[in-house]
């Protein structure tokens, strides 16, 4: 038998990652070891992440009360013609007129592609930096997350072509993680009822006794299941499943231009999917930290030099371990594109 001389690094590692956001039960053998999730350290860690989002919440006071409201009862927040006319009009101008550089993704039918918006684009794309670095839209993916700190924001397309191809995985119900996270859509034309619209079932935010039993049974078998997304920690659902566990139908989010929906993602939702080409696209923006920390903001991400280029530097590093080590790329840059542009994958 080989001896893996890096074991005890990666135990080190392994260990930390219990006690952070790590959610993956194939990367991680502590995370994926049924003895200790029969012994309880799955539904451990699901419940203490719930309760530190809610004493974090309580702190935060900078949300309006209906918004703080919507998110208790639903776990999302809808606000239309959430953008000034003349700032829309500017953004929609950026994010189908100006090229910029982009990196696509594609799972079975689908391609997502991925505009950063990042402090870097501010010459080229200057109303849509300044949109989503909007302080209040900051507050308020802060307090779906749980915790306060610096979002990730990118121009999304997602170009459904249901023609060809498996399945979109994304289609299925999940839960992003085992805690709260946030992610933030403002989308940039009408979305209608076939258009594979954000689904979401009302009140899957919230932990109920019969979720948390729900995760426990899940966490037992997670490693071993076939379903890839599921045995990373993202776990799958079925829709007639959800009233067992207290929660409401899911629900299809057509929508009109200009329209921002901000979403916790530990709550059930998918892409809807559809049975025609379509094309999509948003600014999009996500929030998710260590979820035992006992404070809001003071992460790293947030220091000088690093706040608002999380993404440049996230996408320069995997750049360079393409290019360098010989690593696979989950996104593949493909140039200068605008976000109307057909999919280059």
């Amino acid at each position: 038998m080989k001896l893996d001389v890096m074991l005890p690094v990666k135990a080190v590692s392994w260990g930390l990652g219990v006690m952070g956001q790590e959610k993956s039960f194939i990367a991680n053998p502590i995370i994926g070891s049924a003895r200790l999730n029969r012994m309880g350290l799955h539904r451990a860690r699901v419940r203490f992440a719930e309760r530190m989002a809610a004493a974090r919440r309580a702190r935060m006071h900078a949300v309006p009360e209906a918004d703080r409201a919507a998110y208790d009862r639903d776990g999302f927040v809808v606000k239309e013609n959430y953008l000034p006319p003349e700032v829309f009009e500017a953004v929609c101008r950026e994010a189908f007129e100006t090229p910029l550089p982009a990196w696509e993704m594609r799972q079975g039918h689908t391609v997502t592609r991925m505009t950063p918006l990042t402090l870097s684009r501010r010459d080229r794309a200057p109303a849509s930096v300044a949109a989503v670095r909007d302080p209040a839209l900051r507050a308020l993916t802060g307090y779906v997350a749980g915790r306060s700190g610096e979002p990730i924001h990118f121009i999304q397309t997602v170009i459904a072509e249901p023609s060809g191809g498996e399945a979109d995985p994304q289609t299925a119900l999940h839960a992003d993680t085992f805690h709260s996270t946030a992610k933030f859509w403002l989308f940039l034309h009408d979305v209608g009822e076939e258009d594979g619209p954000f689904i979401f079932s009302p009140g899957s935010h919230r932990l109920t006794p019969e979720r948390l039993d729900w995760e426990y049974r899940q966490s037992l078998t997670a490693r071993a299941d076939a379903r890839a997304h599921h045995s990373f920690g993202s776990f799958r659902i079925l829709p007639a499943d959800l009233e067992a566990l207290g929660y409401a139908a899911p629900r299809r989010m057509a929508v009109k231009a200009n329209t921002l929906v901000v979403a916790d993602t530990f709550g059930f939702h998918s892409r809807a999917p559809s049975d025609h080409a379509t094309t999509r696209v948003e600014l999009h923006g996500y929030l998710r930290r260590n979820p035992f920390t006992p404070w809001n903001e003071a992460d790293y991400q947030s220091l000088p030099g690093i706040r608002g280029r999380q993404l440049d530097i996230h996408l320069g590093w995997k750049d360079f371990s393409a290019t360098r080590l010989g690593k696979p790329r989950v996104w593949q840059p493909v140039g200068n594109l605008t976000g109307r542009d057909p999919a280059r994958l």
